[in-house]
């Protein structure tokens, strides 16, 4: 079991598959993007497989997220998938992408046992589409999303970032789109995770801006925290259902409390928040042939120290050294 000393039971893993990305969106890392993490300081596809198994079978991990950079660049990720699927108990298994490519790979990701995906899309203008991420493949996503539905990768999950003077009048219309199509959008508010350290509090776009400009067009019942739980998404009945919208409101409505996740990063630390300024290797103990015992030690270890919050409310709060592209959203 991954405990730590508030009592909060990690069960929820997110594995960085690669800090390398084909997008360069504004919010995450500068245009000519960033230094990557050298081959061998990342973990092979056997030792995450490896990770994920300690994970699974001692920890208590019950859902793993496949996440990046971006994770359709692994090229082992398929054979990732399957062999996780294997696994006695098997975990539920998810995968955070910006689409692109997910057209080729849907159906075999579908095959090797995945269970759904959350696609990054934050507006249906390819203009704006290609200003936001300073690349020309909004039709590559929009394709991805439909190969993702009819490879069975369901529900569909869209994740959308507003931002000022650029989208941030696009959430109705995102959200007519995503209720169409039949799958399930999730505002996330914008996060001081950019490699840029540009994030400024002022000005962002807020879950209650995003929920004000969404009651102008649709009637929205909140379906309540009993159904929640630990899911960092509020989220609302959209014109009494069945469709539905979320918000995840890390930097006004920080969910600390019921966090339940653990969070690996590609070349092999362990991360106890999105926010954290400290890693725990776990690399080090894997390349020293440590049993799998004494991993799942250090990981005990790691995740009994977790802060009580993210501190994004403290006026003191300073930025991760580590842009999101090498974390893991």
């Amino acid at each position: 079991m991954l405990i730590d000393t508030y009592g909060r039971v990690a069960t929820d893993l997110r594995v960085s598959l690669t800090d390398r990305c084909n997008l360069r969106c504004t919010y995450c890392m500068p245009e000519e993007g960033l230094q990557w993490l050298a081959k061998p300081d990342l973990l092979t596809d056997d030792e995450i497989v490896r990770l994920v198994g300690i994970a699974v079978r001692v920890l208590g991990v019950t859902e793993v997220r496949f996440t990046g950079g971006e994770p359709l660049l692994r090229p082992g990720l398929v054979g990732i998938v399957e062999r996780v699927a294997a696994l006695d108990p098997r975990p539920q298994m998810s995968l955070t992408t910006n689409g692109i490519g997910l057209g080729r790979t849907a159906t075999a990701l579908k095959a090797a046992g995945l269970d759904r995906v959350n696609v990054s899309l934050d507006t249906l203008r390819p203009d704006v589409f290609k200003t936001l991420t300073r690349r020309d493949r909004h039709q590559d996503v929009i394709e991805g999303l439909h190969a993702a539905r009819a490879a069975g990768l369901t529900p569909v999950k869209v994740n959308s970032v507003l931002m000022p003077g650029l989208n941030d009048d696009e959430a109705p219309d995102l959200l007519a789109w995503a209720v169409k199509h039949d799958y399930e959008l999730r505002f996330i508010e914008q996060m001081p995770l950019d490699a840029q350290h540009g994030w400024k509090r002022d000005g962002m776009i807020t879950a209650g801006d995003i929920l004000t400009s969404l009651r102008t067009r649709f009637a929205l019942t909140e379906e309540g925290s009993e159904k929640r739980g630990s899911a960092p998404a509020e989220r609302w009945l959209v014109d009494g259902g069945p469709h539905r919208v979320g918000v995840i409101a890390s930097v006004t409505r920080p969910f600390c409390a019921a966090c339940d996740r653990t969070r690996l990063t590609a070349d092999g630390q362990v991360r106890t928040c999105l926010f954290a300024r400290e890693e725990t290797d776990l690399r080090a103990a894997l390349r020293s042939d440590a049993p799998d015992e004494e991993i799942a030690r250090i990981w005990r270890l790691a995740m009994w120290g977790k802060k009580a919050g993210a501190g994004l409310d403290d006026p003191t709060f300073v930025q991760p050294d580590r842009p999101m592209s090498a974390i893991g959203g």
